[in-house]
């Protein structure tokens, strides 16, 4: 088990080197004239080249990079160009709210995903053609057009919710909760139904194998096999697309923050990419590479622990 961690850790510190380095080759090839737009387009020469100087602009785009890699391991992600404070700093006053967003939704994917999905594999018949229905609906539906429709039933017409975050430092629980509610009903309509679809198949899968019609045989009722053994076979498939459910949303918060205007990494993520704040943009990529990999390490983890064959594969 600790050399399957030592290996799962390896990969993950590789994939961060290599988001690292292209993410910040593509950002300083595609972003041209960063002096200029900081300063105006009224700048001197003279001017343009101390603050390329001051930023290390003048430097070889390999030795910005390994200047960068150094002062990241040892805890410092630069300071952001257009605003004060540390890149640090700004992103750890907005990561709650994306974590609180996708964490809540996934966490409510996982159980209502669980139940359609194992209502629709063991009572078949309507529930089944509700499942498979309702995953192509919410693939053909974007996720933007849902949280229109959310804001404008409930936010606008019943007035029951906040259409925008109320979300800001010192406030209380109850503006985050209020100001989540929408959001997450956005995300878990969008992604339940893929996930109960792909739960669906995973246990109908295991209830055709022939260690189900064994325990049949020997008069074990049909509730035990389900929920001690149908289910724990199952979960491997069921933890992995909620793995993947997680990652997803990361990208897709960005679309949902806007919507809502949540102050969270999203929008964050945006203002950075527009302005061409590149410290910003690298330690948010940093930080969402480390949320993948350790999401992936603990859906790994989880699945070696229900399957000791996904170990030595």
């Amino acid at each position: 088990m600790l050399f399957f961690i030592l290996r799962k850790i390896a990969a993950g510190l590789v994939l961060l080197v290599v988001v690292s380095f292209l993410t910040f080759t593509l950002l300083y090839l595609s972003s041209s004239n960063i002096a200029l737009n900081m300063i105006g387009d009224n700048a001197t020469p003279e001017q343009i080249a101390a603050v390329e100087q001051r930023l290390g602009l003048d430097q070889p785009l390999f030795a910005r990079y390994f200047a960068w890699v150094g002062a990241a391991l040892a805890g410092d992600l630069g300071t952001s160009w257009f605003s004060p404070g540390t890149v640090a700093s700004s992103i750890a006053s907005r990561l709650p709210v994306t974590l609180a967003l996708i964490l809540t939704a996934v966490m409510i994917t996982a159980i209502v995903a669980t139940a359609l999905g194992v209502l629709a594999a063991t009572r078949r018949g309507w529930a089944d053609r509700l499942v498979q229905v309702g995953a192509i609906v919410g693939d053909a539906i974007p996720g933007f057009v849902l949280a229109v429709f959310l804001i404008t039933l409930f936010a606008v017409q019943l007035q029951l919710l906040p259409a925008i975050s109320t979300i800001r430092p010192g406030v209380g629980l109850d503006a985050w909760v209020f100001s989540l509610i929408l959001p997450v009903a956005a995300i878990v309509v969008a992604s339940t139904t893929n996930s109960a679809q792909q739960i669906r198949s995973a246990v109908i899968s295991e209830l055709g194998r022939d260690y189900v019609r064994t325990l049949r045989s020997r008069g074990i009722g049909e509730r035990e096999i389900l929920f001690l053994h149908v289910l724990r076979g199952a979960a491997p498939a069921g933890l992995t697309v909620l793995g993947l459910q997680f990652v997803g949303l990361l990208s897709a918060s960005v679309i949902v923050e806007s919507i809502f205007a949540l102050p969270g990494l999203g929008s964050l993520a945006v203002t950075a990419t527009s302005q061409s704040d590149i410290p910003v943009v690298m330690g948010i990529v940093i930080v969402t590479v480390i949320l993948v990999v350790i999401v992936n390490l603990l859906v790994d983890l989880a699945n070696g622990w229900l399957n000791p064959k996904v170990r030595v594969s």
